[in-house]
């Protein structure tokens, strides 16, 4: 460190590197490209820079750190630019590139998951790349198939609503994960026809006059819960309360007597809502959509039916 004529401190590119902690390499670059440039030189030639050299080249540091481009940094050490402006700016940037890795991150997770071959993950990043407006065709094609034709009935407009997925702009990389299996799940042909009947049936239980009511899974979910959690067995004759509460309210439901009939009619709806898939498809809904989990019918239906078929008569032979 010396002072030149006027008393002003001048460093050498040696010490500016030590107290920068940058390579004497380095410091000669920016020097070069116009960023940190020398303020004079000594009488041998060399370089020598002033004390605000130590600040725009710790500033510089920063900025690189940051990913900011050697160009915008030019640009902010002449002060052409503010800093806060530039600093948005990469900030933008940055947080495209991080969904764009979320999105890497998520298909290559899930192909890792499935262990499917090339063609597979064509598939999943095609998912995972849809914009919102191919996202919002898929989905309303999907409930489309779903529906058909009844959703203009008054209880499906809030139905179709709880089942349509809204990944957020910013999304997590598990939920572009659940996206892309949902979106995967809803082009199945066997799982659309599935959900039509379900629909259906659906509809079949409130297409009784009066108040809205309950369909079959919700009497059956909400009875069986406790016994689920008691570990009562559907074989036993602990269980014959829960059948009766069942079919009482089932029966009284549908405006039908309590009988043989009825409880086949029953259980057959219970088979065709009992598909684990529609499970799968609202456990990602609520993953995508940031809802709380946990609201499976599988076990109620399961342990239910077993219940069921077990004091059902056995066919004539």
């Amino acid at each position: 460190m010396v002072r030149d004529m006027n008393g002003e401190t001048r460093y050498t590119i040696g010490e500016l590197a030590r107290r920068t902690g940058l390579s004497v390499k380095t410091i000669r670059y920016y020097a070069d490209r116009g960023i940190v440039p020398p303020t004079d030189r000594s009488p041998a030639g060399y370089r020598r820079y002033g004390p605000d050299a130590v600040a725009r080249l710790e500033l510089v540091r920063t900025l690189r750190d940051l990913g900011v481009d050697l160009a915008a940094i030019r640009r902010v050490v002449d002060r052409e630019v503010p800093l806060a402006e530039v600093a948005a700016a990469h900030a933008e940037a940055l947080a495209v590139q991080i969904r764009v890795l979320r999105l890497r991150q998520a298909v290559l997770t899930e192909a890792a998951r499935r262990g499917g071959g090339a063609e597979q993950m064509e598939l999943l990043h095609r998912l995972a790349r849809l914009s919102g407006q191919e996202r919002h065709r898929l989905v309303t094609d999907f409930l489309d198939a779903v529906f058909d034709g009844a959703a203009t009935a008054p209880a499906y407009p809030g139905i179709m609503r709880s089942l349509t997925p809204e990944l957020p702009d910013d999304p997590r990389t598990e939920q572009v994960q659940a996206w892309v299996e949902l979106a995967e799940l809803a082009q199945d042909p066997d799982f659309r026809a599935s959900m039509r009947r379900l629909v259906r049936e659906y509809a079949a239980d409130h297409d009784v006059p009066g108040l809205p009511r309950p369909d079959a899974v919700a009497v059956v979910r909400d009875a069986v819960a406790p016994a689920l959690a008691a570990g009562l067995d559907p074989a036993g004759p602990e269980a014959d309360p829960v059948i009766r509460a069942v079919t009482t309210r089932y029966a009284g439901l549908s405006a039908s007597p309590d009988d043989a009939d009825l409880r086949r009619r029953l259980l057959d709806r219970l088979d065709t809502a009992n598909d684990p898939r529609r499970d799968r498809y609202l456990d990602l809904l609520a993953v995508i959509n940031g809802w709380s989990t946990g609201g499976a019918v599988a076990p109620a239906l399961d342990w239910f039916s077993r219940a069921l078929r077990a004091r059902m008569p056995s066919p004539a032979c």
